[in-house]
């Protein structure tokens, strides 16, 4: 007796599962071997299932590529997206708790270069993922090494809509926001954003010139005079550091100061902005805004 047409579609539909199902557990099953940016090859038996991040831009990033659900711990910093907030803590990147991290049982930890765990976790057998993204080219690099990790088919879909979003910004500025020169300061040490940092390279991409130049590196502590005698047409800080900026010595003569052009972001906010991750479309619009609203009709000074 022939199968019915119901019987025949219920029998393709069960191939199409069992394929699907040999797939990924083939996928799971073929490991993973990757660089990080240690230069070192980690290699892993099966696709992590259980991951710690020590780095709130990495693990925005595993979230970005739809893959929240494999976080079982984060650092103190991590607070997005909001599922993450209920997460076990294991201190910070530079000072994580080894025994907690330990007690979950990770598959691998993804944390900073610069964070200085990593040779207790691997002395305990745990492996260890180090990146760290510094510019625009490094966040698009991380976002494929972090796919590549996860087993995620083009990662670079994130970074394609992250990269259009910050076009988008970029485009949506009228054009006496253009040229503005700008001071983008990252915390009081004060430290800024260079032209080489990924903030930096927004502010070029958005039209902006930046006070720093090449030679001061990413993210420069800087001579509070140096800022002052740049005199910039606006500034960027965050809440943490706007109190007591006028105090500082010379800055009350600035002319971003007295005529009010100062952007002053949330701590939500500057999560969004100093972090390197794929929130950066976000960041750029944050960004677009201010220089949008404060240079509206006010004169640019007219130096190189």
């Amino acid at each position: 007796m022939k199968p019915t047409p119901v019987k025949r579609i219920l029998i393709v539909v069960a191939v199409l599962l069992a394929l699907l199902l040999l797939m990924f557990g083939t996928a799971r099953a073929q490991g993973v071997q990757l660089t990080d940016d240690r230069g070192r090859t980690v290699q892993l038996a099966r696709v992590p299932q259980r991951i710690v991040s020590l780095l709130p831009s990495l693990a925005e990033t595993v979230c970005a590529l739809d893959q929240c659900h494999r976080l079982v711990g984060v650092d103190r910093y991590t607070n997005w997206p909001e599922s993450v907030r209920k997460l076990p803590q294991v201190g910070g990147g530079l000072d994580p708790n080894i025994e907690a991290i330990v007690a979950l049982r990770p598959d691998v930890v993804v944390m900073a270069t610069s964070s200085r765990a990593s040779a207790r976790l691997e002395a305990l057998g745990i492996p260890v993922v180090a990146l760290e993204p510094k510019t625009h080219a490094d966040m698009q690099r991380v976002l494929g090494k972090v796919g590549q990790l996860l087993g995620v088919q083009d990662a670079q879909r994130v970074w394609r809509a992250t990269d259009a979003g910050v076009q988008a910004a970029a485009q949506s500025l009228p054009p006496a926001a253009r040229g503005a020169r700008v001071y983008f300061e990252v915390n009081p040490g004060p430290y800024g954003a260079g032209p080489g940092s990924f903030i930096g390279e927004t502010l070029t991409r958005l039209g902006a010139r930046n006070i720093l130049g090449a030679s001061h590196g990413p993210f420069p502590k800087l001579n509070p005079e140096f800022v002052v005698r740049a005199d910039p047409d606006l500034i960027m800080v965050g809440a943490r550091s706007a109190e007591g900026l006028a105090a500082r010595p010379g800055w009350n003569t600035m002319r971003a100061l007295r005529e009010q052009r100062l952007c002053v972001f949330s701590p939500e906010e500057s999560d969004v902005l100093i972090r390197p991750g794929p929130r950066m479309a976000e960041a750029a619009r944050l960004m677009a805004a201010c220089l949008a609203e404060k240079t509206a009709g006010a004169a640019k000074g007219a130096r190189p």
